[in-house]
This record gives structure tokens, sequence and C-alpha cells, in this order.
């Protein structure tokens, strides 16, 4: 059995087996988990094929049961992970605050967890400037003030999901390399968008088949876009901050 070995922080490699249990119980396919040893973990290697619209649309209605879990508060981290033990969770190796001890709104939540955190090291390697940090810290008050909130509850979300976490497999999409966390449903299919995942009209018609997304879903894409590209500025500077600064003026 052919496996691939990743490595990471104690932390990392816990949220990460953490994140793809939670996932595989609440309905999604992953990356089967063979072992886990501090530091690394070992998943099955994945045999690759095209999508297809019926392999979209699969993945599309996987997604939508996932999301269907309702049962935490935004921010949580998967029931399996240990935050005692291991503090935050981490994405790209930023902390990435998790919530387990009180219920906010989506609004507070994804500001002050999913925006905010990452600003001064943008700041810090150029990629926002001080006119850009400002929109930014404007837009974080409107989502404190819940102008953006919608009825959608807290939702299973995998977290980082980039088209590249989604392998095309004979059998249909298989999910890697979750950051997962209960946060807003529309998070995870605008990240789908960040880098162009194949076919995601059908992706986009399968879940929306089997759990529709509320009035104005289709408005709030690039908002939902703004933690990932935030991350990126973060990490890695350059267009990334401009891309980020244009998506957030957008909702002043």
């Amino acid at each position: 059995m052919s496996e691939y070995v990743k490595h990471g922080s104690r932390r990392q490699i816990a949220f990460e087996a953490a994140g793809l249990r939670d996932l595989r119980d609440h309905g999604a396919t992953v990356a089967d988990l063979v072992w886990v040893r501090d530091t690394e973990l070992a998943t099955r290697m994945i045999d690759h094929a095209p999508p297809t619209a019926d392999t979209a649309r699969g993945l599309g209605r996987m997604l939508a049961r996932l999301h269907g879990t309702h049962s935490r508060v935004f921010g949580q981290a998967p029931p399996g992970f240990d935050l005692g033990v291991h503090g935050a969770g981490t994405m790209g190796g930023e902390t990435l605050p998790l919530v387990t001890d009180g219920a906010r709104p989506w609004g507070v939540f994804y500001a002050e967890d999913r925006i905010l955190p990452y600003l001064q090291s943008a700041r810090d390697n150029g990629s926002i400037d001080q006119q850009g940090a400002t929109i930014i810290t404007t837009l974080a008050e409107r989502l404190r003030d819940g102008d953006f909130d919608t009825d959608d509850p807290p939702s299973i979300l995998h977290g980082d999901l980039w088209s590249g976490n989604v392998i095309w497999s004979p059998e249909g999409a298989i999910l890697i390399d979750p950051a997962s966390h209960a946060g807003h449903r529309e998070s995870d299919l605008a990240q789908l968008a960040v880098f162009g995942a194949p076919l995601l009209d059908d992706i986009m018609a399968g879940y929306e088949d089997a759990y529709p997304l509320g009035a104005g879903w289709q408005e709030r894409v690039a908002l939902h876009q703004l933690h990932i590209l935030i991350v990126h500025a973060s990490l890695f500077g350059g267009p990334y901050g401009t891309r980020t600064v244009s998506a957030a003026a957008a909702y002043l």
C-alpha cells in the first residue's frame, strides 16, 4: 500500500488528523488516514482521474452533507483536537484561532479570528499599505456590527478548500489538508473559486440541489474569500495584498 507522508509540528499534525477524522465522520470523502506519529502522518495515496460533470456535482452534494451539521459555535475546533494540549491550530505557519468557550455572531468571529490576526504581518511585508489597512479595519467594524450576518448556523468546514485540496479520483472528489473548524458554509464554497476549481458551476449545482444557499450569496463570494486572501498576503506578500484590499473595498 502506497502512503503519502506529511511532516509538521505536533500541533499541525494533530490538527490535520482531527480534521480528517471529523470531516469523514460527517459525510465527506477524505484521504484515508493510515497513521499519526507526533510530527508526521500518513495518508493512503490517491489515484488521479480528470473531473467530470457527475463527479463535480458529487463534490457539491458531499459539501452540502458536511455543511448540514450545526451543533457547534463559530470558530470551534474539531472535537478530536485538544486545545488544552496543542493550543490554536495552524494554517500555513500562522496561528489560526479556534474558539470553543462561547458563541459569537459570524461577523465577529470572521473579523476577529479570520481577518485581523493576519493584517499586521501583511503590513510588515509591505503587501498592504496604510490605506489598505484602513479599508480592512473599516470592513472589520462592519462585520462586527453584523452587516453581513445571515441566518446560516455554524457548519463544519474543510476550512482551506482551495482547488489544490480537492483530488479528483476515479471514484470522485477526495478532500485533503483540512483546516477544519465551524464556520459559515459560504466560506468553503467561496474558497473553491479563489484559484479556479474546475467545473465550479457543476459543483455549485450539486450543492444547490442538496442544500440551497441563502439569497444574495453570489454578492458575498469575495467577502468569504477574504480570509484565504489575507493569509496569502501575510505569508507571501506581493499582489495578494492588493487583491485582499480590492475585495474588502467592494463591501464599504
